[in-house]
């Protein structure tokens, strides 16, 4: 048995088929993966997202830690409730984790990293932290709960209520802002609009079936994993991880390279590597029948030159899309071997489909 949310039962009750990820005991469907897909695509669905672990910083030098510990800037946070996708290195520039940091103020930052990785986090950013005398705080008594779709901000307004929607209506994107207890951020991992709710973990099963009453259905792991890898988001462990750079992975956007003076962990690694040929991070679509998965070998010209990192079938775009890593360089059709059979795949650049329309 591995750890539960607060909304293990209610998961049960609502017949969730349960799997084991990243030692959590978690819903990877509740029925038809595929009319979950489509239910955040095209109305609103909502996520237990309580397994990840939120960080709060505190101390009067944590902005100039965080200049340190991220690859990205928190220079560019200047508004109370900003956020920051980053990726965290380690000396040689591979990718411990990549998180959201939210400034709050001068001496407080919070931030969110996946759960699988949680144990090796915490001690890497503690240690990092000392220097700093940072204070790094586990909320191990928050839970959170992602509502995300075309109408999930206006039904999550009707479930919080009146003042709630007032206090939320001009949030901007990667923003956050604190209604009551909730911490609600305008972020999310499926490419549509939405919220991830940080709030007390003895009030998520109350807000999950509130949501639940106002048409929000709730979607498993398994229409997670293809609605981000149709929005172009990596996942860690698959797309990348600590033997790969940001460069390798598609992150070089996350990377503050200005000014070239701020030094952050693993910074030397990566410019070397910014000026010398390295592998790309691609997307893939299959015409044919046929589903791409992880670790299938892509080939150009009788040659292998790299593998999938993610794939599945999009249902969005009705046909089998991926991630991959492969030599730098190649463009347009290549294939990819299928149990000895190679089928042909176009090079795109991803996302695939984001808030509800396909991308390529």
């Amino acid at each position: 048995m591995g750890q539960r949310t607060p909304l293990y039962a209610t998961h049960v009750a609502q017949h969730a088929k349960m799997v084991d990820f990243g030692g959590w005991d978690m819903p990877i469907n509740y029925g038809s993966q595929i009319e979950e897909h489509h239910q955040v695509r095209r109305d609103a669905g909502m996520f237990d997202v309580s397994h990840m672990t939120v960080l709060d910083l505190r101390g009067p030098r944590v902005r100039e830690f965080l200049r340190y510990l991220l690859a990205n800037n928190v220079d560019r946070l200047k508004d109370s409730g900003k956020a920051l996708y980053s990726c965290m290195l380690n000396e040689r520039g591979g990718v411990i984790d990549d998180l959201i940091v939210y400034f709050m103020d001068e001496s407080w930052f919070r931030m969110v990293v996946n759960a699988a990785t949680r144990d090796k986090d915490i001690a890497w950013i503690t240690k990092q932290a000392q220097a700093f005398n940072v204070a790094v705080t586990e909320r191990g008594e928050l839970s959170m709960i992602a509502v995300q779709g075309p109408n999930a901000r206006a039904k999550a307004h009707q479930v919080l209520g009146k003042a709630a929607e007032g206090a939320l209506s001009d949030i901007g994107v990667f923003f956050a802002r604190t209604v009551g207890e909730m911490f609600v951020a305008r972020t999310g991992y499926t490419g549509e609009d939405g919220y991830e709710i940080i709030l007390p973990a003895t009030q998520a099963v109350n807000l999950w079936k509130q949501l639940f009453e106002a048409g929000v259905k709730p979607i498993g792991l398994g229409a997670r994993d293809t609605l981000r890898l149709e929005a172009g988001m990596n996942l860690y462990g698959s797309d990348m991880d600590e033997t790969l750079t940001p460069l390798e992975a598609g992150l070089a956007w996350t990377v503050g390279w200005n000014p070239p003076e701020r030094n952050f962990i693993g910074r030397a690694v990566l410019d070397a590597q910014r000026t010398t040929p390295h592998r790309q991070f691609v997307g893939l679509v299959l015409s044919d029948k046929g589903v791409l998965r992880n670790h299938q070998k892509v080939l150009a010209g009788g040659k292998e030159i790299g593998e999938i990192t993610s794939g599945s079938f999009s249902p969005t775009l009705g046909k089998a899309i991926a991630f991959a890593r492969i030599d730098a360089g190649v463009t347009g059709e290549c294939g990819v071997d299928m149990r000895g059979k190679v089928l042909s795949v176009t090079i795109v650049k991803p996302p695939f489909a984001r808030n509800g329309k396909a991308c390529v």
